[in-house]
């Protein structure tokens, strides 16, 4: 999508702080970090929201699951993480594009309603 915050990121016309990108995916930090650590894991394929995903899109999903542990230890969250996936306007997405936020280096609180992210 041309007007895609995300898509134009993965095609490296935005810049990002990278940490990861293959193929598939692109992550990078988040520009307001609700935590010390704050990056986002992002298909490079743009697919509005989880809600979107379709049989197909699962080797991609399960991809994405399965970095999170890898890209969370190297970014020195050994103690645990926050994954969240935020699901169109009433699960409090503004950025219509699949994305995976990776959050820690603090304790984080159990009360879901103090967590802030988009």
């Amino acid at each position: 999508m041309s007007d895609c915050l995300f898509c134009k990121i993965a095609a490296g016309e935005i810049p990002a702080k990278t940490i990861y990108e293959d193929d598939d995916v692109i992550a990078f930090h988040d520009i307001h970090p609700a935590a010390p650590v704050h990056f986002l894991l992002v298909p490079k394929t743009h697919l509005d929201s989880l809600a979107h995903a379709q049989t197909q899109h699962q080797p991609l999903l399960g991809k994405m699951m399965l970095l999170t542990s890898k890209l969370a230890a190297e970014q020195g969250l050994s103690d645990g993480y926050r994954t969240i996936i935020n699901t169109g306007h009433g699960g409090g997405q503004t950025f219509f594009h699949l994305h995976m936020h990776i959050i820690g280096g603090k304790t984080l609180s159990t009360n879901i309603s103090e967590i802030s992210t988009q």
